[in-house]
């Protein structure tokens, strides 16, 4: 099982003393590090507007990390496609894929925030519509260099083809989910699937339950398995008084960040959402003891081992952790990176 270093570049606190700018700049400086420590991969997540996130362009911060790094994976986390025209989406991360030797991996979703679609204009309430069939023309874009004509519900054109062309054949796609029938989307496109342990507790059971709907779904449709990733919250601490601070910093994430991302008032969410108003209310009756390792990583090396053993025998490939989560100091992020690449990433070698 593989390791790569996740944000979403989360800053919506109150009484903040850090700036945007700043945390863009530390972010790109880990995700370089991470390349340094080992870690296979680098998801830089998409927000606007500073609703959950400060890192609106995640393709240029990535552009600048592939030029000072060789080996590392550059990925989103995730594209919000249905923000995009699906044509541009497609010559930005081909060109991506050109210069850095191959290495993008691509992720998309639906965001889940309607403060970032009604700026642009876009309908949140058919994001739905609008992600798939945006999908659909990123990969035929890249998979096939010939001309293209597109007669959709969201999307028209006709004789398109895109340069450059991606190195990779095909880039690895992913989708991210929250619910069933994201993960059953992934599954029936043929796309590597990204979900986050928390949400596949809630609605699944954990994370064999979600690997096995997915290879069900696949075998349904007849279409070849993807890579499973998920993503983890990290903390390592030593002491009860770090265990508090990190539960403290974890809570402050869930209560200042997702919680008033919340897509609008329930009584008006579209259907498609329910699974997100549902995480929301547990997410306001949760207490920093019930945190457990079906959302967050939480404690020393042997502990992190022991949670992961786990989830690797849940048939994952790649676990990306979300180190820079609540306000963390910037130093403290490096020293748990370096720290769960000496001590960790081992046992997974």
């Amino acid at each position: 099982m593989k390791f790569g270093y996740f944000t979403l570049s989360d800053n919506a606190y109150a009484d903040n003393p850090r700036g945007p700018n700043q945390f863009v700049a530390d972010i790109v400086a880990e995700a370089i590090a991470a390349e340094e420590l080992g870690f296979n991969s680098a998801w830089i997540g998409e927000h606007h507007f500073s609703t959950l996130g400060v890192l609106s362009c995640p393709d240029l911060a990535l552009a600048y990390i592939a030029a000072r790094t060789r080996r590392i994976r550059l990925a989103p986390a995730v594209t919000v496609l249905p923000l995009h025209h699906p044509i541009r989406v497609a010559e930005q991360w081909a060109s991506l894929d050109l210069l850095s030797g191959g290495r993008v991996d691509f992720a998309a979703g639906r965001g889940y925030d309607r403060r970032e679609y009604e700026p642009l204009g876009v309908d949140f309430d058919t994001n739905q519509a609008i992600f798939e069939e945006g999908m659909a023309i990123v990969r035929r874009l890249w998979d096939d260099p010939t001309p293209y004509t597109h007669e959709g519900a969201q999307y028209r054109f006709r004789d398109i083809s895109i340069t450059p062309q991606p190195v990779q054949r095909p880039i690895p796609a992913y989708v991210a989910s929250f619910s069933k029938p994201s993960i059953e989307l992934a599954a029936r496109l043929g796309c590597g699937l990204i979900v986050a342990p928390f949400a596949a507790a809630m609605s699944f059971g954990g994370l064999r339950q979600v690997a096995e709907l997915y290879h069900e779904t696949c075998a349904r449709h007849g279409t070849k398995p993807g890579r499973l990733m998920c993503s983890y919250f990290t903390h390592f601490h030593d002491t009860p008084e770090q265990e508090a601070a990190a539960r403290a910093r974890q809570m402050r994430y869930y209560r200042e960040c997702v919680i008033p991302s919340f897509p609008g008032d329930p009584a008006t969410a579209p259907p498609s959402y329910r699974y997100f108003i549902d995480m929301v209310d547990r997410l306001k009756r949760a207490r920093a003891e019930d945190l457990t390792d079906n959302a967050v990583l939480l404690g020393n090396a042997a502990r992190i081992t022991d949670s992961l053993k786990r989830v690797e025998a849940a048939g994952f490939d790649e676990v990306i952790l979300y180190f820079n989560v609540g306000l963390k100091p910037h130093r403290q992020v490096l020293d748990e990176m370096a720290r769960f690449s000496e001590q960790v990433a081992p046992a997974f070698a």
